[in-house]
């Protein structure tokens, strides 16, 4: 795992991550004594594809890609993990190594349990191992819509999509992103990102300026997404809420 700054603070909002809200009392604060919130940076990466997990992660107010990735180089983004789910999960229970680079995209907060520990919380707690598993769940169907997305619909309405998760799990309606990032979460060319961005901004959904883009009409960016941003969403409801 990549060396990175992780400042630990005090900030009284764990349970911000739904999984945590998820949790009943007895099992929060067990996990909560052996985890800390620290602070993720942009683009730094949390788990290299292939390398060690040496620790899980509750998402807070960042966002985390998960990227196939070749020769250490970011090549198409599989899913994203916001304060709905955790990161580091399933590697740690199967003791394998990551399944995908692990990759910051937002910057913010997240509750970070070192490996052996939440092992060690799981097997303990049946409450917190069906938490995880049902978040587990919704995240193979976003895996899943995502690789039929990128084979099936028009570049404009994977942007849209995309835009839409990403400010689902975003502080406010604007952040950070650059034609060339989003060009590798897409697994196009920079070229043609600019088109469907554009699009986009000429219809009036977003508003793109020096490497910020803001959501300016949510129903419309909505209008403009293919179905898959629903399908999605009803998978983490159903998970969440059976």
């Amino acid at each position: 795992m990549t060396k990175q700054t992780q400042q630990q603070v005090s900030l009284p909002i764990p349970r911000t991550n739904v999984l945590l809200q998820k949790l009943d009392p007895g099992d929060y604060d067990s996990l909560m004594a052996k985890a800390k919130v620290v602070t993720l940076k942009f683009r730094s990466r949390l788990f290299r594809q292939d390398g060690p997990v040496e620790a899980v992660y509750f998402p807070l107010t960042s966002m985390v890609s998960l990227l196939v990735s070749s020769a250490g180089t970011a090549r198409l983004e599989l899913a994203m993990v916001g304060r709905e789910g955790v990161v580091g999960a399933q590697e740690t229970l199967q003791a394998q190594g990551a399944l995908a680079l692990n990759l910051v995209q937002l910057p913010g907060f997240a509750v970070r349990i070192p490996a052996n520990a939440f092992l060690a919380e799981i097997r303990s707690h049946p409450g917190l191992d069906q938490v995880v598993q049902r978040h587990q769940f919704a995240l193979m169907k976003q895996v899943l819509c995502s690789a039929s997305c990128n084979r099936l619909h028009s570049m404009e309405e994977r942007c849209a999509r995309w835009l839409l998760m990403t400010h689902d799990r975003a502080a406010g309606n604007t952040f950070t992103l650059t034609q060339e990032f989003l060009s590798h979460m897409l697994g196009v060319r920079r070229a043609t990102v600019n088109v469907a961005t554009g699009m986009l901004k000429k219809a009036g959904f977003i508003r793109y300026v020096r490497g910020e883009v803001t959501i300016t009409d949510r129903a419309g960016l909505e209008s403009a997404a293919c179905e898959c941003y629903q399908a999605i969403l009803r998978a983490y409801t159903s998970a969440m809420n059976n």
